[in-house]
């Protein structure tokens, strides 16, 4: 029945957030049509948690976070700290458009 996710980030300069997910974070992409790129998304899990209703979250996920910190320096992006979690150990950057985009390895087990 389903046979896949879009993911939607709203920012205050798309072209510069476009431009980090495709040139810092190194996502594949396609230009749909007028510069508007669609990114190509690893396998992905869904969790769902208690919260206020409409309120969504996007972690990307990576084997190593101090690797993923390590390689964001290489590119001159501060990452935050890693983080220990119950889950995993989370950092995350912030996009060039203001929002935080969360990165996190994960130690549960995963589908």
């Amino acid at each position: 029945m389903i046979s896949g996710a879009h993911v939607m980030i709203f920012t205050k300069d798309e072209a510069a957030d476009r431009a980090f997910l495709r040139d810092v974070l190194e996502i594949p992409c396609i230009d749909s049509g007028g510069g508007w790129l669609i990114f190509k998304l690893p396998p992905a899990e869904l969790g769902v948690h208690s919260g206020d209703n409409g309120f969504h979250q996007i972690y990307l996920i990576c084997d190593d976070a101090d690797a993923f910190v390590a390689a964001m320096a290489e590119k001159g992006v501060t990452a935050e700290p890693v983080k220990p979690e119950e889950w995993g150990r989370s950092t995350g950057v912030t996009l060039p458009g203001g929002g935080k985009l969360g990165v996190y390895e994960p130690h549960h087990a995963r589908p």
